[in-house]
């Protein structure tokens, strides 16, 4: 979705032109797979981290387009909210103390992001939902100026024909229920993305593995509880990012019509199974065509963009995307996992990252794999339930079958981590700093979604009402995550 478009509005010779053009995409793809050789010799890993922009009070700050000008850095960009921005991180390999040196340049960056947006008045946040959200937040100009954005808000309400409702209760009972006249609820939702490159004949197992783990790491991982004052999900941000950019009617979504965020329907045999099935199944949002000849250039000894092919792909929103880039001219491709929210700290983001890095690569090279063993569906409900309890969920595992999280962690995940971990070649000292912060969240049942609920309700407790408990709350929660020491470290108000 990082393409730019031209307009907001699409003729019918447009849209046929760009079916066009997706299919002639997918037929060159399909032959490159085939014939063509893919970077994948030093395998690259790299990271987005979303951001929230707040004032004074911790409320939004809707000045994006100020801070960045202030920032001046071609890695920040716009988000689709004008409290939002996106850090960029460039692909850097795995091994040896990389991460460390990682961790070292993410807060010298964004300690620097920080200082030139205090400038403008405003602080950033790193979070899955920023709490201090409102409705009326969105009723005036809450959009970045990008035609992009414009385009895409007004493809999905054409789609749908009406206004979105909203609808999310939580586990405590507390139960979310709005209409939105617009995707502004999807500018809530602000993630970590983690991009893992691999080579064509590996990917499919990489992605099986990345969704057999995407529950217990959300559930690791949880960062969302609250959005509009309301308790819902651990990680509400799963919900929400489903309902907000859903295209279908209710009469659609009872003939069973996949929705744009899909966790998908089926273990897959190679990369080309998921285009196929974006082409397939979902209609354009954006039908913006190039002047790219794909087979001439494919003929030619070239790769091809294949641009309206990736643009397709950046409309289907799975928790784990396939992507093929170009990097000088040379192709490849990659897991991008987009399942987990922002923050709370670097070194939990570094966390996060580790423990699916080394898990992952463990799954995809096992002898007989875990999805052998698990139905694709039992995958899906455990994302579900992770995502709605976090570390108090249980879900289905083959050999253990149904757990808690926090032990299946424990006594399974983390040591496969390691593992996988040294097999990356990544030194001792990364995989104790970071898989230590893993543990440390299971040991003590606390991640940001648990350390934001107990803050909240101890201020509550004192006789704060909701809004003053979530401001006091995020103005802990900025004060830690500066301080760049795991969440499950951060004490609670006495």
């Amino acid at each position: 979705m990082g393409a730019e478009v031209s307009g907001t509005g699409y003729t019918r010779e447009q849209r046929q032109r760009y079916r066009e053009k997706v299919q002639q995409n997918l037929d060159v793809f399909e032959r490159m797979l085939a014939t063509s050789h893919f970077e994948f010799d030093r395998p690259m890993t790299g990271m987005e981290i979303e951001l929230n922009l707040v004032d004074s009070d911790y409320l939004p700050r809707m000045r994006n387009a100020d801070v960045l000008e202030k920032i001046a850095d071609p890695g920040y960009q716009t988000e689709l909210g004008q409290y939002n921005i996106e850090f960029n991180v460039s692909p850097r390999p795995l091994p040896g103390d990389a991460a460390l040196e990682l961790e070292d340049h993410l807060r010298e960056s964004l300690n620097r992001a920080e200082s030139r947006a205090n400038e403008v008045g405003a602080h950033t946040v790193a979070i899955g939902i920023l709490p201090t959200l409102t409705p009326e937040h969105f009723t005036t100009e809450w959009m970045s100026i990008n035609p992009r954005y414009t385009a895409l808000n007004e493809a999905i309400f054409n789609a749908r024909g009406e206004d979105m409702f909203i609808d999310i209760e939580g586990p405590s009972g507390e139960r979310l229920a709005t209409y939105a006249d617009s995707i502004a609820p999807e500018s809530a939702c602000t993630s970590v993305q983690l991009h893992l490159q691999v080579a064509p004949h590996d990917f499919a197992a990489h992605w099986n593995a990345a969704q057999a783990l995407v529950a217990p790491q959300v559930a690791v991982g949880a960062n969302s509880p609250y959005f509009f004052g309301k308790q819902l999900w651990a990680e509400t941000r799963v919900e929400l990012f489903a309902q907000a950019t859903d295209t279908r009617s209710i009469e659609l979504k009872n003939q069973g019509v996949r929705p744009r965020v899909f966790f998908g329907e089926r273990w897959i045999t190679s990369i080309f199974d998921l285009f196929e099935e974006n082409v397939r199944y979902y209609p354009a949002l954006l039908p913006e065509t190039t002047d790219e000849d794909p087979v001439a250039k494919l003929e030619a000894g070239q790769a091809p963009a294949l641009a309206e092919l990736r643009l397709h792909n950046g409309t289907v929103y799975r928790w784990n995307r396939p992507v093929y880039d170009l990097v000088d001219g040379m192709p490849h491709l990659r897991v991008e996992n987009r399942a987990l929210p922002a923050g709370p700290s670097i070194v939990d983001v570094l966390a996060n990252a580790a423990f699916y890095y080394g898990v992952v690569k463990m799954l995809a090279e096992e002898d007989r794999p875990v999805w052998t063993k698990m139905s694709f569906a039992a995958a899906e409900e455990n994302f579900r339930a992770c995502a709605q309890k976090g570390l108090e969920a249980r879900l289905y595992w083959p050999g253990y079958g149904e757990v808690p999280v926090d032990e299946l962690v424990l006594r399974h995940l983390l040591p496969l981590a390691h593992t996988g971990l040294e097999r990356w070649g990544v030194s001792q000292a990364v995989r104790d700093r970071y898989l230590g912060v893993i543990e440390g969240r299971c040991t003590s049942g606390l991640n940001g979604a648990s350390w934001q609920v107990a803050c909240v309700r101890r201020l509550e407790d004192r006789g704060a009402d909701r809004a003053t408990a979530m401001r006091r709350m995020l103005e802990r929660y900025v004060g830690n995550m500066h301080s760049n020491e795991p969440v499950h470290t951060w004490k609670l108000p006495d």
